[in-house]
């Protein structure tokens, strides 16, 4: 499948520079998986199409403030260094910028001297691998000095970090938020649980790579990053009791999305498991854990639209994009929002 087939204008001030300062104000999109027809709504009326019996999943992921600013501690060069992944104990991988200066040895100074960090090898990417050095607790140390680091399509300074951050976060791991989760406020959480609405939570962690363009012509010839996943015992439990009820099972975003579709396609139910998926979900495929989705609005000719696209069809989806476009809708990850059951 050709990738311009998920192509589509997106006039550039229609891409949410800033968070709205009621996260539930936003506009919410919904289309109907059978008509295929969708209506103008705001987020809060949400609670509109939800119903007793129905479980809502959220990825209780947390962001790191894992952008860093130093210099190289023998010639005070200045080096940016973005967190990806902890490979053990104090031990990251990581991109520098200018890479080129970061050789192994280098040593980087952050803060005054409060982090320090040297360079113990290289990645196949570009990236590398450091060693940090630090006293009292490296989460505690990160969020004094770290900066969040904000999709590269959003140019303006974040003045809360809070607004870059779900309600629920709480599992530390996450280069990017899951943004269809900024949406909800305790109030509506609260709201929707008094319906008889189960909340069920799974973590994955997002990483860097679902900024990542597809670069390949041919949908099919893309390779998805890996991110690191984990259900525990009573959601895969609260998950399976809903589906054997006949309950709907409704997925807060695309990361939500990809680790239930994981986990189901492995074991055939839901059960308590960690690890790291891949899967690249594309039209035409058959979902077989979510019966619903609430997401964000995405970007042309990525694979989150495809992934939203599978779950109605491509057609569908892209009339609804022009007809936000039109609407003058917010895209991206500080935008509006799209509700498909």
């Amino acid at each position: 499948m050709d990738i311009e087939q998920f192509d589509f204008h997106l006039p550039e001030e229609l891409i949410a520079q800033t968070p709205l300062k009621d996260r539930s104000s936003s506009r919410l999109m919904v289309v109907n998986r059978e008509t295929r027809d969708f209506k103008h709504q705001h987020f809060t009326d949400i609670v509109k199409y939800l119903k007793e019996g129905d479980c809502l999943v959220l990825n209780d992921t947390k962001v790191l403030p894992a952008r860093l600013y130093g210099v190289k501690e023998d010639t005070g060069a200045k080096i940016e260094v973005l967190l990806l992944h902890q490979e053990e104990n104090d031990t990251w991988e990581v991109l520098t910028k200018p890479a080129k200066k970061v050789k192994v040895g280098t040593e980087l100074v952050f803060g005054d001297g409060m982090l320090k960090a040297t360079c113990k090898g290289y990645k196949d990417h570009g990236g590398r691998i450091l060693e940090f050095s630090y006293d009292g607790i490296f989460y505690e140390v990160l969020d004094q000095l770290g900066e969040m680091p904000l999709p590269p399509y959003i140019k303006e300074q974040l003045s809360e970090k809070d607004r870059y951050q779900t309600v629920y976060a709480k599992e530390e791991g996450s280069a990017a938020a899951p943004t269809a989760g900024l949406h909800f406020t305790e109030e509506l959480l609260q709201e929707i649980k008094e319906m008889g609405v189960t909340i069920a939570f799974i973590t994955l962690h997002v990483g860097l790579g679902t900024f990542r363009p597809v670069s390949a012509d041919s949908i099919e010839e893309h390779k998805m990053h890996s991110e690191f996943y984990q259900m525990n015992a009573e959601t895969a439990e609260t998950l399976n009791n809903i589906k054997q009820s006949g309950g709907r099972i409704i997925s807060v975003g695309t990361t939500s999305t990809r680790t239930l579709e994981t986990i189901a396609r492995d074991h055939g139910k839901f059960v308590e498991t960690s690890g790291w998926t891949d899967i690249f979900i594309y039209p035409p495929y058959e979902f077989k854990a979510i019966d619903g989705l609430i997401t964000n609005f995405h970007l042309p000719k990525s694979t989150l639209i495809m992934l939203v696209s599978s779950l109605v069809d491509r057609e569908t989806i892209l009339k609804a994009y022009n007809e936000a476009v039109k609407e003058k809708y917010r895209f991206f990850s500080f935008g509006d929002a799209m509700l498909i059951l």
